[in-house]
């Protein structure tokens, strides 16, 4: 089974790409090759194909990036599934988990959602999808300091709050402070909740 993630970028008309496309980019790049594995097309859109385990994480992750930049968002749609044919680039290849990512992403601006998910299973789907709905409470409302903390939290999993106080050149109880108005403890919970999902229907 794999994951499929697509996305865009919310109000990015009001942006230089320079803003954010970098960032994007770079982070797309540290998963794999282009276009094979990820690709960003008309202007704002971006497909990912990524281990099923590690969709979510990254989804957050992506958010988290995207919001530093103030006043930016970004909306996508996970699908979990088989891949039954394997194009030249992601957005070439096909199966499950692209319908079901690409049908995930199509009903986010109807439902007035930023993330959701489908894995296959209706069970899954409805409780996972009620607890990104109350992460979504807080998440789409990150400041872009929260989504640096995120962000540091995501690629130095790791690092104490001092060695983090000392790379953004801050206090260790600012990192405590930041960590705590982010709900970064809530999202690591909602990962392992949904690492222990993945790993049931893998079985």
């Amino acid at each position: 089974m794999i994951a499929v993630i697509t996305g865009d970028i919310i109000k990015s008309e009001n942006y230089e790409a320079s803003t954010w496309l970098g960032l994007l980019k770079s982070y797309l790049s540290s998963l794999g090759e282009s276009p094979t594995d990820w690709d960003i097309y008309r202007g704002d859109e971006f497909q990912l194909r990524i281990n099923d385990n590690d969709a979510l994480g990254a989804a957050i992750h992506i958010k988290a990036l995207i919001k530093t930049v103030n006043g930016l968002d970004v909306r996508m749609g996970i699908g979990l599934g088989t891949q039954t044919f394997k194009g030249s680039g992601v957005s070439e290849s096909n199966g499950p988990a692209y319908h079901r990512s690409g049908r995930t992403f199509e009903s986010l601006k109807e439902d007035k959602l930023n993330l959701s998910i489908a894995t296959g299973s209706d069970f899954y789907d409805d409780t996972l999808n009620l607890m990104l709905k109350l992460a979504l409470d807080f998440m789409d409302d990150w400041s872009t300091v929260s989504a640096e903390i995120v962000v540091l939290a995501f690629e130095r999993p790791k690092a104490s709050q001092k060695e983090l106080a000392k790379r953004l050149g801050i206090q260790q109880s600012a990192v405590s402070q930041r960590q705590k108005r982010a709900r970064l403890d809530l999202v690591l919970e909602l990962l392992d909740y949904y690492d222990t999902t993945v790993k049931e229907l893998n079985r």
